[in-house]
């Protein structure tokens, strides 16, 4: 066994994190920026004679990435599941760069026609197909590194990395936009920040590459087959559906909070560009501080408690907040409807995440917990697309609150199935 493949008793905890979370930073990354320019590649990779169906055609393949997850989840869940944590995780990251090289590169509408838009779904769907498995592969390793009593804390890093990307790459967009005229930005300026994530890549194998194996997987003495994987998932279909529905509220909270921001606030709201990405700055830095808050909280008094509380927190206030920003659009009101629903986003997912490494049989958790997070991410990962559809549709700019609030009531649903007796509880709850 190669010096590589097992975890040393004395590595830093600290240190072992971060290298596990790296990948993730990067696949959030990729994510981000596209959603922070998807005017701009609307206009590049979409040019329809029309701002609505272009901007639309953007936010679709956007969202089109996440409907390659929960083939990836099986795929490459399977692979981690038999193979390892360490190898699994190394080779997503490896896919991911690929798809992120692919979007950064392809040249316009305007150069090569239709194969620009054609190109870049393909980019997208292989960094989907990669992000199948990448959550789960860094929120199960975090579980099983994790030291008694505080799973959640651990687990809740995962989204932290996330948060880092957030802010990482709004700060970049922050700078851009002071740097370059706004014709240059929408030319080629909207490059820069995907040319920056390929950067990145050699810097972050490289710390993967050194990644230890978790003790509890080099522990295990039968190691399934893909095959079994699948059988696993058939017949536990319903803990991956009610995990589904927990993920449901983290990812349409997320991906609304974050990604949407800056084109609602542009398109939507009329609010400047720098505004938006200042906002979300603030966002991305909000979230890093509730996530561990609420993973800690959820270590000492369960999981059940904050996940419902949350829940129907976000379904009475969503609606009203979003009702209260558009009725007197301001940067101001954009911040603090934008905090608050961090807070609730946040809270929220500190819990939900270690609560679905919990909830998954030990022998298929990898595959599991992606296929679960990866199938309501087809949903959640379109919600810029929809939000923007129901705002045009029906007229009324605060109706992206009223989606949240439906993933709210699917997250609630399924917290109080998965935790419906207190046996099923004992069953959960963290060693």
């Amino acid at each position: 066994m190669s010096t590589a493949s097992h975890a040393s008793p004395n590595e830093s905890k600290v240190r072992t994190v971060f290298r596990v979370v790296s990948g993730n930073f990067l696949e959030m990354y990729d994510f981000m920026v596209y959603g922070y320019y998807a005017s701009a590649i609307a206009k590049t990779y979409f040019p329809a004679g029309d701002g609505f169906v272009s901007l639309m055609l953007a936010l679709s393949v956007f969202g089109a990435g996440f409907m390659m997850r929960p083939l990836g989840a099986l795929v490459l869940g399977a692979y981690i599941d038999r193979h390892g944590r360490r190898k699994g995780l190394i080779l997503t990251l490896l896919l991911m760069a690929i798809g992120t090289l692919a979007v950064a590169a392809i040249p316009g509408y305007a150069t090569i026609g239709y194969a620009a838009p054609v190109l870049v779904l393909l980019g997208r769907l292989l960094q989907g197909f990669s992000a199948g498995v990448e959550l789960g592969g860094v929120s199960v390793y975090l579980s099983e590194i994790a030291t008694k009593g505080n799973k959640g804390f651990y687990c809740s890093w995962q989204s932290g990395s996330q948060q880092v990307a957030v802010v990482f790459a709004a700060l970049i967009g922050v700078v851009l936009s002071q740097v370059l005229p706004a014709d240059q930005m929408g030319a080629w300026g909207w490059r820069v920040p995907f040319l920056i994530g390929c950067l990145i890549v050699p810097f972050l194998f490289l710390i993967r590459r050194s990644l230890k194996e978790t003790d509890e997987f080099l522990a295990k003495k039968h190691r399934p087959s893909i095959g079994e994987v699948f059988r696993s998932m058939l017949a536990n279909w319903g803990i991956v559906l009610g995990g589904m529905g927990m993920v449901i509220m983290t990812t349409v909270s997320f991906y609304l909070i974050t990604a949407y921001t800056p084109t609602f606030g542009r398109e939507v709201l009329k609010l400047s560009s720098i505004d938006t990405l200042v906002v979300t700055v603030c966002i991305g830095l909000s979230n890093l501080v509730w996530l561990p808050v609420a993973g800690a909280v959820s270590d000492r008094i369960g999981r059940r408690p904050v996940l419902i509380t949350f829940t129907v927190l976000t379904i009475l206030t969503s609606y009203p907040a979003m009702q209260w920003l558009v009725a007197d659009p301001s940067f101001g009101r954009l911040l603090a409807v934008e905090l608050w629903l961090s807070f609730l986003y946040g809270s929220y997912n500190g819990a939900m995440v270690v609560a679905l490494t919990e909830v998954m049989p030990s022998n298929v958790r990898t595959a599991g917990f992606s296929l679960a997070y990866s199938l309501a991410t087809t949903i959640g990962g379109f919600t810029p697309a929809i939000s923007t559809y129901l705002i045009h549709a029906t007229g009324n700019k605060a109706a992206p609150g009223i989606w949240m609030g439906v993933a709210a009531v699917c997250g609630l649903i399924a917290a109080l199935v998965l935790y419906r007796t207190s046996e099923a509880r004992n069953q959960y709850k963290m060693a």
